[in-house]
């Protein structure tokens, strides 16, 4: 099956690879691209002031946060949900990263739970427009905890290779991958310009939020991973 990679990029190429290893052609073109949001009026430093511990809900917003902070911040420990969060955050610099699974409600149960917990709040860096509200989890379980945007998902047009794809008959793609409810919401809107299309698309989202905006269309398949990770939906495509 040839599978529409919408990701933004630099992750996109990697997921094209896992989905070529899982036997799948893939097309990549992204529906979103990241951009951090630097300015000499970033609230970001004052953000840091009395801080303990960061927390990172993606690979974006560990990646936003080392383009504007210099490495003296890279001492502070860290918490991320999922392995690939945590991966980047190494890469990043950071020394001490504990992973969480699941979603930010089992970051902050576990944040929460943590006996040696740093003193301080904590940072979540993360989207303009989060999924989740992490800050807000750990307020409610008894944390002091703030958030911080720092990057933002803006809308990335198709690439020709993909409007080509679309536009065959029958289509050139049967499945596309979910990885935010940014890139659905980028996908809803596209697929009203090709209202014959989803019917015959196979749609693996990362989360039921990732899903949500797609509630409206009848695809041939829609499905969401057992776990918010990329085996998982990869599993999916499997199944």
């Amino acid at each position: 099956m040839r599978i529409w990679i919408t990701r933004a990029e630099p992750d996109a190429h990697r997921t094209a690879a896992a989905v070529s290893a899982a036997g799948h052609r893939p097309l990549v073109s992204p529906l979103i691209r990241i951009a951090p949001l630097g300015s000499a009026a970033h609230p970001l430093a004052k953000a840091l002031v009395g801080v303990g511990a960061l927390a990172f809900t993606s690979a974006n917003g560990v990646r936003a946060l080392a383009q504007l902070r210099p490495l003296s911040d890279r001492h502070l420990p860290v918490f991320t949900v999922g392995a690939a969060t945590a991966g980047a955050a190494r890469a990043a610099g950071f020394a001490a990263v504990a992973a969480g699974d699941s979603d930010v409600t089992a970051l902050a149960k576990a944040i929460a739970a943590e006996s040696d917990r740093p003193a301080g709040a904590i940072l979540h860096c993360g989207a303009l427009e989060p999924a989740g509200d992490l800050a807000g989890e750990l307020d409610r379980r008894g944390v002091d905890a703030r958030f911080v945007a720092v990057y933002e998902s803006l809308p990335q047009a198709p690439t020709a290779e993909l409007l080509a794809a679309l536009r065959q008959d029958p289509p050139g793609v049967g499945g596309v991958l979910i990885h935010s409810a940014r890139a659905a919401e980028e996908l809803a809107a596209l697929l009203t310009q090709f209202p014959a299309l989803a019917p015959t698309l196979t749609v693996i989202c990362i989360s039921k939020a990732a899903a949500e905006p797609l509630k409206a269309f009848k695809f041939a398949r829609r499905a969401v991973a057992a776990k918010p990770n990329e085996a998982a939906m990869l599993a999916q495509l499997a199944s």
